[in-house]
């Protein structure tokens, strides 16, 4: 089976010392890329330098939704225009109301996340986004801003809401977590395979949240999303990988969409 990890922290320094460990891990488990976001300059500059290094890390530019600087939204603005050709997506930015409380700073969250999506329209990049506590604000603020090339990272929402963007076009990632989140299993089964693409969030959202998690995990992910659709696991394998192709095109080489085509 070939799969994919649309959204993991290759930079974070619980990889810092067995990186490569971990993606012949992956390989050995089937994955052809992953997806490497980032949540501040530092990782942005970080992933590129792993995208050089590791031909399966698929490198990815964003800000963390509570950090609330217009200063490093500006910043990471020009990184991504100028790197645009070497990035795979867009991420991960967002909205976040579980830690952010305020109206005030809610409304500088807003502002910062549409200029990521106005850019990521310009850019024609997709966007790997961040919605914890918020998934309807952010829903209708990718809509409002024209977003077509949309990741739900983790979406923590009910089916129902996230079936709006479904209806838009938008993916939704799902975590090793789901074999230990009843919520993450309802939206599994609430949503259409072909909204679905495979994540880790590595090195968190585990199935076991005390041990650290690596993007061999989408196997985890792969094997539960089939048994809640009573579906070989073959399928779901499929299925999500050609989601990713579609949505992150740039992640894969040449010859993979000739031989999908």
């Amino acid at each position: 089976m070939e799969l994919f990890d649309g959204h993991a922290h290759l930079a974070a320094p619980e990889f810092a010392h067995d990186l490569g460990e971990v993606l012949a891990r992956a390989e050995d488990a089937g994955v052809r890329g992953v997806v490497a976001v980032g949540e501040t300059l530092a990782d942005a500059e970080r992933n590129l330098a792993l995208a050089g290094r590791y031909p399966l890390v698929r490198p990815a530019a964003g800000l963390y939704p509570t950090i609330l600087d217009p200063g490093a939204a500006a910043a990471m603005e020009a990184f991504i225009r100028r790197e645009a050709p070497r990035l795979t997506a867009i991420g991960e930015v967002g909205l976040d109301r579980w830690k952010v409380k305020t109206e005030a700073e809610w409304g500088l969250q807003a502002e910062i996340f549409g200029r990521f999506v106005r850019l990521a329209v310009e850019l024609d990049l997709p966007l790997n986004i961040h919605s914890r506590s918020a998934g309807r604000h952010a829903l209708a603020l990718l809509q409002g801003q024209g977003a077509r090339r949309v990741l739900m990272h983790a979406f923590d929402g009910k089916a129902s809401t996230a079936l709006a963007g479904v209806r838009a076009g938008y993916y939704f990632s799902v975590p090793p977590s789901i074999v230990r989140s009843p919520q993450k299993q309802k939206l599994v089964r609430g949503l259409p395979l072909e909204a679905l693409i495979l994540e880790t969030d590595a090195p968190v959202l585990g199935p076991d949240p005390s041990v650290r998690n690596e993007p061999a995990g989408v196997a985890i992910v792969c094997r539960e999303i089939a048994r809640l659709k009573g579906v070989p696991a073959e399928e779901v394998a499929r299925a999500t990988t050609a989601n990713a192709l579609r949505l992150f095109s740039r992640a894969f080489a040449p010859e993979d969409s000739r031989r999908r085509s």
